[in-house]
């Protein structure tokens, strides 16, 4: 396959760590496809908390050089297929976690493997909100929370990005599902699905709950602890956030787990089909540029931490 002359794309990157005001606009090389990749031109990606966390150095020098593409979420049209790629072709429209970060930019080379075909039901931008939050939700669910059919799932934080999608996933596998929120986003999770729904300003979810098979937390700290008081013998605790306390686990006879979440096309394809059977929706908070000003905006919104659903990102064309 020709490789031709690399030619530069727009990008917004960070050239060193700090506030939103280091996200800048430059011209940077546009990727060169290897053999069992896929160039995807962008329509739309989204914002998500570990960008912000990476952008203030929280993450240390393990993301990467700089200059430094953020985002983890792709929407988009494929405009070239490596030489060893045979489920892609030209002018589709896929989405994608790519395994590193870079989809703050014009185009993005990925992986193969972890792409699928957008849901025919879905623009970019809800393709977008999918990916890095709703795969979280599923392996979270599924692989590490052994969620079966009857179960009582408590979701925490349900009006978040990995929330919205939690409470629909679980719900789909035929679990009650109670969730934390604050007041103002009742209506929008018991329109997602959940059966008990804890204003976490008035209520102690420790008090009111019990018996509960599977908790997902999203929060730890006092939170993760008081959890653990909730789960029956034999339940488990998945954290997105820190490793479970050993010792709670032995005293109250359950598992807590902490895990990554591992892109994957066939976990997407999954979640593409529910989506085309209307048993999975992107809630979407607000809509940006995908351009300097737009991404610093979005990135102080992200900061908030009340954003309900996901903060999405659409490429100017």
């Amino acid at each position: 396959m020709k490789r031709g002359v690399i030619r530069s794309m727009k990008a917004v990157v960070i050239e060193q760590f700090g506030g939103p005001e280091v996200l800048v606009g430059k011209e940077i090389p546009k990727p060169v496809i290897e053999p069992n990749q896929v160039l995807i031109r962008l329509r739309a990606t989204s914002v998500n908390p570990v960008d912000f966390k990476i952008r203030q150095g929280a993450m240390g020098s393990a993301t990467g050089d700089f200059p430094l593409v953020l985002g983890g979420d792709a929407a988009g049209v494929v405009v070239e297929v490596g030489e060893n790629v045979s489920r892609f072709k030209a002018d589709e429209r896929v989405f994608a976690r790519p395994r590193d970060f870079g989809t703050y930019a014009e185009y993005i080379a990925v992986d193969a493997d972890v792409v699928s075909k957008m849901p025919k039901a879905f623009n970019f931008e809800e393709a977008a909100a999918v990916p890095l939050a709703a795969m979280t939700a599923w392996q979270a669910l599924v692989d590490h929370g052994k969620i079966k059919e009857g179960d009582k799932v408590l979701i925490h934080a349900g009006s978040g990005g990995v929330g919205t999608f939690a409470i629909q996933l679980a719900k789909h596998f035929g679990a009650e599902v109670a969730s934390t929120a604050s007041s103002r986003n009742k209506e929008l999770l018991e329109s997602l699905g959940a059966d008990r729904f804890i204003d976490y300003k008035e209520e102690d979810f420790s008090k009111v709950l019990s018996d509960y098979d599977l908790v997902l937390d999203t929060m730890g700290g006092d939170l993760q602890r008081k959890s653990f008081e909730i789960l029956k013998p034999g339940g488990r605790l998945v954290s997105l956030v820190e490793k479970p306390d050993e010792e709670l686990q032995k005293k109250y006879q359950v598992t807590g787990v902490q895990f990554m979440m591992e892109p994957s096309g066939s976990q997407l394809e999954k979640l593409a089909e529910l989506a085309d059977q209307g048993k999975l929706r992107a809630v979407i908070d607000s809509t940006f540029w995908l351009n300097e000003e737009g991404i610093r905006q979005a990135h102080e919104k992200s900061e908030t931490h009340h954003a309900a659903g996901k903060i999405v990102l659409r490429a100017e064309q």
